[in-house]
């Protein structure tokens, strides 16, 4: 047995040498250079492939089927002239009896300088359409087109094979992607590949990098990804664990800055469930840090995105500036500390933030935002936030708008300097003249003119103009330019404001309509929050509605047009006592010399309502009543609001003394009784009725009417019951014109 034994090893050892000699020698005997037509040909007949080999070809045989193919290029047989890949060398070798067990051992796979172009032709087919496909002819098309296809038949179930590769090499390997319907380019250069053995089921360690670029917009992105790949073929599970991406990007979207991000987490893709999940994500570009996670479903179809976000604070305006898309001028540090934490659902088009919580500045908000298209700008935003001041992101004044005020400012001072509210001595002030409206565009035309957007907000407290806006409500939408705000109210100052209106950028010049509604709000804090010295206290109730046209406010204002109405009740005229002019005016008729003190400064009235008539800039009011005790007063005149001046005049009508103990001076004769005694007020706005006088001019008519009542009065004593009533009134009426 032993001598048995010892002879059938000695033939195996045999057979095993007379086998490797026999590959040795068709290694170094065979060329199979020689042989590149049969090559070719094999590739048209069995791979459907235009194979072209330019380089030599080495290979071995046992124990290794190795194969190195130099300088070779394949096209598809639909296009054998126009090679759709090509590269520099291939190199590749396989253990020859581990195939006989459907098993694929390699040792190190190198590619060097693979080009891959793809393309999609006008009529939208692509050339990667016609790989492995045989050329088609006349005779096989007329055959393909009149007889029916042969029944398929039920494939055989075979066992994918084993793969078992020591290592994969890629290097300088270029895919580019051109499609002429669109004129869109896509290229991935200078790619570099890498990866440890290759091993089902185990994780093979994978990096990748490479150059990107788009020419609509033109873009480049400098790239690349490290991590572990582990896949199962049987189970179409595929896993890429300890994913580390980075770059750098820029281009046109990015208006010539650069954005460096970088990404990471666990992916797994399921095809067998047709789900896929980024976990443990982590996400940075520039400044911006965000966490989360990500599920996908419906792969095969539409994909259907839901997940997890929270962005940590970051200062947004400075982050939206590194990657070129600047926010409109506002205040500074605006938008300094924003952060979001928020639920998210979407599509390859879309995107909702759900249970949102937004913190701006000094403000946070809850609710939804949504992207319902990115390619149509279509945002949608209902949202519920705490307080939000609105002025606190208004820019700063331009050095011209601040030299305007400065001058309208030393306007409004030199005229108050000669003002003196109670005597009413001096001249009327001048008219001002200086505008202290800003010619800086304030509306961002462009953005709105592709702003697709319905709002709905609501506020605890809502800043606007320095106005407190109580329990605030703001709904608006854009469309084509045309921006609406359907409804923004509020409760003010224990009064209401509610306001609507739109604002169309199509035109060459934007078109502002507005109408208001303020109820009961008191219209000395509308004033204060203005800036402004209120010249009159009271309830305000108005109504208005105004247009006009124009990219700053000096524009706006000038091009104002349209009607307004409104009551001041329960109100103060405040720093004019015209109780005292009033006395005053009535001591000059009655020819006698005021004897008490001047009384407080100001005059509190029951109600002021009137109308107003806005045409370019020119608010005109013809109609205004003011009540207050024993008299009543009636005005008309202009509010210039390119200039914020005042040319009124105003006519007190005597009503009756009710004072207890009035100054013997100006008693109120039964012939002062329904006397109009006339004022003036002209100059700034700031200043009120500072800037009242009496009309010496009015005053000297109404001294002739007061002594035409004294002569009536005479004539009646005399000529008693001897003549007619209608010689008595026609006499009346003669010295009472």
């Amino acid at each position: 047995m032993k001598a048995f034994g010892k002879i059938l090893g000695l033939v195996l050892l045999g057979l095993l040498l007379i086998i490797v000699a026999l590959g040795f020698a068709l290694s170094h005997l065979f060329d199979p250079n020689d042989y590149k037509d049969e090559i070719r040909q094999i590739a048209r007949d069995k791979a459907h492939i235009e194979l072209t080999l330019n380089g030599d070809i080495g290979w071995s045989l046992f124990p290794w089927l190795g194969l190195e193919l130099h300088d070779a290029t394949v096209a598809t047989l639909a296009a054998p002239t126009q090679p759709f890949a090509d590269l520099q060398m291939l190199g590749l070798s396989v253990r020859v009896l581990p195939l006989l067990r459907k098993e694929v051992q390699m040792s190190d796979v190198r590619v060097e300088g693979l080009n891959l172009r793809l393309t999609r032709n006008k009529d939208g087919h692509g050339n990667w359409q016609d790989i492995g496909k045989p050329a088609s002819t006349p005779d096989t098309a007329a055959t393909s087109s009149t007889e029916p296809a042969p029944a398929s038949k039920p494939e055989s179930v075979s066992q994918p094979l084993k793969l078992d590769i020591d290592s994969l090499t890629v290097n300088n390997a270029r895919v580019e992607y051109n499609d002429e319907q669109t004129g869109k380019q896509f290229s991935a250069e200078s790619i570099q590949l890498s990866t440890g053995p290759v091993h089902e089921a185990t994780s093979i360690p994978v990096k990748l990098t490479a150059f990107l670029g788009t020419n609509q917009p033109v873009m480049r992105v400098k790239t690349e990804v490290d991590g572990k790949l582990r896949f199962d073929r049987v189970l179409k599970r595929y896993q890429f664990e300890d994913m580390k991406v980075t770059g750098e990007a820029s281009g046109e979207p990015l208006q010539g800055k650069t954005m460096t991000f970088a990404a990471q987490g666990q992916i797994l893709v399921d095809l067998a469930a047709n789900v896929a999940e980024w976990s443990s994500l982590k996400i940075s570009a520039n400044q911006l840090r965000a966490l989360g996670e990500l599920k996908a479903h419906n792969l095969n179809d539409t994909p259907q995105i839901s997940g997890g976000l929270s962005i940590a604070q970051l200062d947004l305006a400075r982050f939206l500036d590194s990657i070129g898309h600047p926010l409109p001028a506002m205040a500074p540090q605006s938008l300094s500390k924003v952060e979001l934490v928020s639920r998210l659902s979407g599509t390859p088009t879309s995107v909702t933030f759900d249970e949102l919580n937004l913190k701006v500045d000094d403000s946070t908000f809850t609710g939804v935002i949504a992207i319902e298209d990115f390619a149509k700008h279509a945002v949608r935003i209902q949202l519920k936030g705490d307080t939000f001041d609105a002025d606190r992101y208004l820019p700063p004044k331009s050095a011209e708008a601040n030299s305007a005020s400065v001058a309208r400012q030393t306007e409004v001072q030199g005229g108050e300097a000669n003002a003196l509210a109670a005597s009413g001595d001096t001249p009327l002030p001048d008219a001002p003249t200086k505008s202290g409206w800003s010619t800086t565009k304030i509306i961002p035309v462009a953005r709105l003119k592709t702003l697709d957007l319905n709002a709905d907000i609501s506020f605890g407290q809502l800043t606007l103009s320095k106005l407190p806006i109580q329990n605030a409500a703001l709904k608006a939408n854009s469309k084509a330019g045309v921006l609406t705000l359907e409804n923004l109210s509020g409760n003010l100052y224990k009064g209401s404001f509610a306001a609507n209106g739109s604002l169309d950028v199509q035109p060459i010049l934007p078109v502002v309509k507005l109408q208001t509604r303020i109820t009961n709000v008191p219209v000395e804090k509308i004033l204060q929050s203005q800036g402004q010295k209120p010249p009159v206290t009271g309830l305000l109730t108005l109504n208005s509605n105004v247009t006009g046209s124009g990219n700053s406010q000096s524009a706006l204002i000038s091009s104002l047009n349209g009607t307004a109405n409104f009551v001041l009740n329960d109100g103060v005229l405040l720093n004019a006592n015209l109780e005292q002019q009033l006395c005053k005016g009535i001591s000059t008729l009655n020819r006698k010399t005021m004897s008490g003190a001047p009384l407080g400064k100001d005059t509190p009235f029951k109600e002021l309502k009137g109308s107003l008539v806005f045409r370019n800039g020119v608010a005109s009011n013809p109609d205004m009543v003011v009540r207050m005790p024993g008299l009543s007063v009636k005005g008309d005149g202009d509010i210039d609001l390119r200039v914020l001046g005042m040319d009124y005049r105003i006519g007190i009508i005597i009503e009756g003394d009710t004072r207890a103990m009035p100054d013997p001076a100006c008693q109120v004769g039964k012939n002062f009784v329904g006397i109009e005694l006339p004022l003036r007020c002209r100059g700034p706005l700031e200043l009120g009725a500072k800037a009242c006088r009496l009309d010496k001019e009015g005053l000297g008519k109404v001294a002739a009417k007061v002594a035409g009542n004294k002569l009536s009065e005479k004539l009646e004593e005399k000529l008693g019951d001897k003549v007619s009533p209608e010689l008595k009134n026609a006499l009346k009426g003669l010295f009472n014109r």
